[in-house]
């Protein structure tokens, strides 16, 4: 097939129209080879997909693009700067952000006080130890955040008393924290509502057009309506590219989510 990934393009290293290049990108844990020789591209406001069954290597990728754990090979380059043994805090300086499978928010904390605390985080002087104002640009930029994730009538509410969905919502909102340039999201629809879901299609399809985004997803539903291109993994390596329609009706893709091996 044209989306095998023996035929896939290879793009130059570097190049300034990629948010995202991988060049053949490895992850040893001791003897565990869970990912090898990972190369692909993401375009600058491209939206892209990666699926897999359960084990496959997709947050282990995450983990090696944001730094949590290092690719143990290959090159990873962001808006063209090879980033691949660059601190966590230092990608995100640069615009990298992203969600994880469980939440790591402030239960306790108002939504609106984790947005704020997310916009700071990103701020120059963000430890600077003055009380935040209502009308200073961090309390401002949390508001418009919380409005845009369909959480502004829940801005004052425990974070603890949201439905897992609204938390799903504040998680991306607070990836949205900053200028981010490009985002990961690790299975945001996990354990949502059908309703809910939707919700969510709709407002990844809403995010504005310079953001470039990744996403995890095990629901191929989900995945295949908010992007432009799909990459598809198994035991750790590249498996499949194509356009959703082409991921939709391919047998071997099917076949996987239906019980194929995985690491």
């Amino acid at each position: 097939m044209s989306h095998d990934t023996r035929q896939m393009d290879r793009h130059p290293i570097g190049g300034s129209s990629f948010a995202l290049e991988l060049a053949d990108v490895g992850r040893k844990f001791g003897s565990l080879v869970a990912l090898e020789d990972i190369s692909f591209s993401v375009r600058a406001g491209e939206r892209r997909a990666v699926l897999g069954a359960n084990g496959a290597g997709k947050t282990t990728l995450f983990n090696a693009i944001t730094g949590d754990f290092p690719p143990t090979s290959g090159r990873i380059v962001f808006f063209g700067e090879d980033i691949t043994h660059l601190a966590v805090h230092n990608r995100i300086r640069r615009g990298l952000r992203r969600t994880y499978q469980k939440s790591l928010l402030f239960g306790g904390l108002s939504v609106l006080d984790n947005l704020y605390l997310a916009v700071r985080g990103v701020m120059d002087g963000r430890f600077s130890p003055q009380r935040p104002r209502p009308d200073d640009i961090a309390s401002t930029r949390a508001r418009d955040l919380a409005r845009f994730v369909h959480l502004g009538e829940r801005a004052d509410m425990p974070v603890g008393d949201l439905s897992h969905g609204q938390q799903r919502q504040l998680e991306i909102g607070m990836a949205m924290a900053g200028a981010p340039r490009l985002i990961l999201l690790d299975e945001p629809a996990a354990g949502l509502s059908p309703a809910e879901r939707t919700q969510l299609v709709e407002m990844l399809n809403g995010l504005p057009g310079h953001i470039t985004f990744v996403i995890i997803e095990h629901d191929l539903d989900v995945a295949l309506k908010v992007s432009d291109k799909v990459t598809v993994m198994n035991n750790g390596q590249l498996f499949r590219e194509g356009t959703p329609d082409e991921i939709r009706n391919d047998q071997d893709v099917q076949a996987i989510y239906l019980g194929g091996g995985t690491r």
